[in-house]
């Protein structure tokens, strides 16, 4: 596969430009906690607490503001169960799992030499 941002742009000629809605989704996507909720749905449903636990160093407000994001994109469904005590579960939804099959090589790649990477002087 060869890799080309010319490549893309003649498919999609706004992308990444100003204003693209590119942007906006790989802020929501790529961001620190984004990467790091959806990676932990890659396993299946997960409950509030499995995810503020797995996620280390997220803020309950960041933990919520980041579902709540990916769940607006369309990446992750909110089930809400009508028992006591209340329990929420999230999962991806099919697109969240289509991305999730794209990105993960690229977090197998970060996984394979951030050591090296952040050793560098």
């Amino acid at each position: 596969m060869k890799v080309s941002l010319g490549r893309l742009q003649q498919q999609h000629d706004a992308v990444f430009r100003e204003n693209c809605p590119t942007r906006t989704v790989l802020d929501h996507v790529m961001s620190k906690w984004g990467v790091l909720v959806l990676m932990n749905l890659t396993d299946g449903t997960a409950r509030w607490g499995e995810l503020r636990r797995t996620v280390e160093g997220i803020s309950e407000k960041m933990l919520a503001s980041t579902l709540r994001t990916l769940e607006a994109d369309g990446l992750v469904v909110r089930t809400a169960h009508p028992e006591v005590p209340p329990r929420v579960d999230y999962a991806l939804t099919p697109r969240g799992e289509d991305l999730m099959e794209r990105m993960m090589p690229l977090m197998e790649w970060i996984a394979e030499n951030a050591d090296d990477i952040v050793a560098r002087p």
